[in-house]
């Protein structure tokens, strides 16, 4: 049995000039539907089932065997980068187009261990401020059962992106 479902979107990195022209939440919605490539930092986590709403963005992934630490148990990485990316795509989809974001702090607490046998888990990262210069956001994974895994809160720095100069000659 695999880890999680098939997956036919492709992995990269989308132009800079590209993610400007585009509001928040019409990006984030391009990424989930394949129109835009996954980041390739979500390999490691293999999202599928992604939705974004104004200020809201719901992740579903499965943890498997290849996620595990030399203890046993799913890594804190796992987590920390669902958890991470369900927030920071949160506050993107509140963004106006030629806005951008970036992580300036996160915390992280781990409730429950997850495993290989843990199943489908749900993480829902959820704007709280959006402003000019900062926003703020939570997150929450939780399991099949909606029992509480793991949770964060984050402050990100909102700013404008820069135009792309001409290429001197």
């Amino acid at each position: 049995m695999s880890d999680s479902p098939a997956r036919t979107n492709e992995y990269g990195v989308t132009p800079t000039a590209i993610m400007a022209s585009m509001a928040g939440l019409d990006f984030v919605r391009a990424i989930f539907s394949g129109k835009l490539p996954e980041p390739p930092i979500m390999q490691t986590v293999e999202p599928f089932d992604c939705t974004a709403e104004p200020g809201v963005v719901v992740i579903h992934s499965v943890p498997g065997f290849r996620h595990y630490n030399p203890i046993g148990s799913v890594h804190g990485g796992y987590a920390a980068t669902l958890l991470d990316s369900a927030m920071g795509l949160a506050v993107h989809s509140m963004l106006p187009a030629g806005t951008g974001y970036t992580t300036l702090e996160f915390k992280l607490s781990f409730i429950r261990g997850m495993s290989k046998d843990s199943g489908k888990v749900r993480t829902e990262g959820r704007t709280l401020h959006v402003g000019r210069r900062t926003a703020t956001a939570e997150a929450r994974i939780t399991d099949a059962k909606g029992r509480l895994l793991a949770h964060a809160t984050t402050t990100c720095l909102v700013f404008e992106i820069p135009k792309e100069r001409p290429k001197e000659i």
